[in-house]
């Protein structure tokens, strides 16, 4: 057939396009074998990206091998021309152990710090603010190097999408955004999708420089991409590429591509990528006959000897211990004792400090948050801190709480540590996701740890109204992969961060607004740390056990200090996940009786979890049954006398009287 796509070799040399046409047809012999298998039942899904190549080779061959690139379902390519072992991505597609997620995740939801490349999530949009991050942590290096990710043109739909296209433009981020516009989100064309006539036009919205390629021809795809990273890495800035393409099989093999018009794939079908190089090679008189045939046996015996090893792979045997060991990434605590030396510290002043002497202590630390540099913060928890350490370390930036924990986990990817506030902990709804999907799972998935502190202003006492005063520990106590951290004293919030700081895991980091400056305590002034999973037993007693955390814990002080003929323990929990439930036994077993009493609504509150850990460990213990006291089910209202009438606070003294009399 004679060539539809106008090529230019430019000054390419014929090694370069042999190897380019080698990585093309590579991805293509693979998917045409697995599509078999997926037929004989020997995969369980496939997302095909035949018709695409020429996009993840060419940018990948124009990339350097150290820079991260971020692919999607469709970009086989990237994963062959990196080279990793056919034997290990076969493992991967069967679900075995030598795959890269141990049979935990399947097809392209893994990455590989070997090979530098981060996978994607079934949700998109996160990885683009991931690349954001890892750009980042490359401009703080001064690495001078790109990252590439990949997106389609449904994913540009996302919030996620135009989040991290600011936050790349306002940073002037190394970043290449490649979207690989196919023509339809599984079923939904692009007409459905955006009104703007190309997607390259969101990019003067963003003020980037912005490019339309013809995804399909591997030599404008390789030589373009080739000029932009040379450029990019001479400086720095982001820059977004659409490549015009095609998806020439169904979103995966189920859904079928009946919704396509036939004169549509039939004309996409005289534009293969592979197809059409080979022709011009031949053509060139750069690729013979006898050369050809080669390749392909080559390719086919390295398919079918790697198939061979992972068919022989043992099936992973379920192990609970493996799984549960997985979860979070092993931190050996490290205790660093307090001096003798304190000062008398609220909790604001406490965690400020504490916050300090880890950005002393670990140079790879970087604070991120609305208004946290010059201004310090709506708190003034971080005032001070740019002149200490500089708006590279101390970043403002813009309102896109998903972008920000995205990227602070691509600084984690890159070897170095985040810190991102919260302004206020009710805003983390609106980077909900990447918290729970991406922080969350990344350990358990393919062994990356998420080294994230989110800092967590919550709390209602003080008339903010339901958008500024929620405590919602539970969103995260439910979530595996997740550790939270609620301190109620200044002594506790200090040694607490320094350690949530020091651990690799994603850490939610409680702070409560009403305690800031009414809570005073001295404090060692040098940095320390304290173990999380710990609880503090406060006061002791005999008569029943008092479970609490947060404002919580000043509310039952000051109950007890008004009824001094009640003898209780009184536990702190401190940290939620881990939860102490070793003290929280040893305490019921001993009293008998347990009111726990948490500041947020009842139903489905941590509450309700610790009180039916009771009744299952405790049961041949108690006295009583398990009481619970929580505030209203309502959302938190924002005038003092509905305020009060809604936290747990007022009711609590009743309900502790009541089970001691049961």
């Amino acid at each position: 057939m004679k060539s539809t796509i106008t090529y230019d070799k430019k000054s390419i040399d014929n090694k370069t396009l042999i190897q380019l046409y080698k990585n093309m047809l590579k991805p293509r012999m693979i998917e045409e074998k697995m599509l078999i298998l997926l037929r004989q039942g020997k995969i369980s899904k496939w997302f095909s990206g035949i018709g695409q190549e020429a996009i993840s080779v060419g940018v990948t061959m124009a990339l350097k091998k150290e820079e991260y690139i971020l692919p999607m379902h469709r970009n086989l390519g990237v994963f062959t021309t990196r080279k990793i072992p056919l034997n290990r991505l076969f493992s991967q597609w069967q679900g075995k152990a030598n795959g890269f997620t141990k049979g935990r995740d399947r097809s392209f939801h893994f990455g590989t710090q070997e090979f530098n490349i981060v996978g994607m999530i079934s949700h998109l949009g996160p990885q683009l603010g991931v690349a954001d991050g890892i750009a980042l942590a490359s401009l703080l290096k001064n690495k001078k190097q790109v990252t590439a990710v990949f997106t389609g043109e449904g994913g540009t739909s996302e919030g996620d999408f135009h989040e991290a296209l600011n936050v790349a433009s306002v940073w002037q981020l190394p970043v290449i955004f490649c979207v690989e516009n196919n023509g339809y989100g599984l079923s939904t064309p692009t007409k459905e999708q955006y009104r703007c006539k190309d997607i390259a036009d969101r990019g003067k919205g963003y003020g980037m420089e912005s490019f339309i390629l013809d995804g399909n021809n591997i030599l404008e795809v390789y030589s373009k991409i080739s000029k932009l990273a040379e450029s990019v890495r001479k400086r720095p800035r982001p820059i977004l590429v659409e490549f015009k393409t095609f998806r020439m099989r169904g979103h995966e093999e189920a859904s079928g591509t009946k919704y396509v018009p036939k004169e549509l794939l039939n004309a996409w079908s005289l534009k293969d990528p592979v197809v059409n190089f080979q022709e011009y090679l031949r053509k060139e008189n750069v690729l013979t006959e006898k050369q050809e045939v080669a390749i392909k046996e080559d390719i086919v015996h390295e398919i079918n000897e790697n198939l061979k090893l992972a068919y022989d792979e043992e099936a992973i045997t379920a192990n609970e211990a493996t799984e549960l060991s997985d979860v979070y990434k092993q931190f050996e605590y490290k205790h660093v004792e307090a001096n003798s030396k304190t000062q008398e510290l609220r909790l604001i002043d406490a965690i400020s400090l504490g916050l300090k002497q880890s950005m002393q202590k670990h140079n790879d630390l970087v604070i991120m948050g609305q208004d946290i540099a010059e201004y310090g913060g709506v708190f003034k928890i971080t005032e001070g801190f740019v002149k200490a350490f500089g708006k590279e370390r101390v970043r403002n930036t813009p309102i896109c709480e998903s972008a920000i924990v995205e990227a602070a986990m691509g600084l984690s990817i890159a070897g170095m540590k985040a810190v991102v506030e919260m302004q206020f902990a009710d805003f983390v709804t609106s980077g909900f996701n990447p918290v729970v999907n991406y922080l969350a799972k990344s350990h358990y998935r393919w062994n990356q740890q998420a080294d994230v502190v989110v800092r967590m202003p919550c709390g209602a006492g003080v008339a903010a109204g339901p958008f500024h005063s929620q405590t919602n520990e539970a969103w995260f106590t439910k979530t595996p992969g997740l550790k939270v951290i609620y301190p109620a004293f200044p002594y506790d919030a200090k040694g607490l961060l320094a350690t949530a700081i020091e651990d690799p895991n994603p850490v939610l980091f409680f702070e409560h607004k009403a305690l800031y400056r009414s809570i005073r305590q001295e404090v060692p002034t040098d940095y320390y740390t304290l173990p999380l999973g710990k609880a503090s037993l406060l006061k002791e007693g005999t008569d029943i056990t008092i479970i609490t955390y947060g404002a919580g814990v000043h509310w039952a002080l000051h109950t007890l200090e008004n009824n001094k003929e009640i003898n209780a323990d009184l536990i702190d929990l401190r940290s939620l996940q881990p939860l102490d439930t070793e003290a929280i036994y040893n305490s019921v077993k001993k009293t008998g009786k347990a009111i726990i009493l948490q500041e947020d609504s009842l139903f489905g509150g941590i509450a309700s979890d610790i009180s039916a850990l009771i009744m299952e460990h405790c049961f041949e213990h108690l006295d009583a049954p398990v009481k619970r006291v929580a505030s209203m089910e309502t959302p938190i209202p924002f005038i003092n006398q509905l305020e009060d009438q809604y936290l747990a606070k007022g009711k609590f003294e009743k309900a502790l009287k009541a089970l001691l009399e049961y």
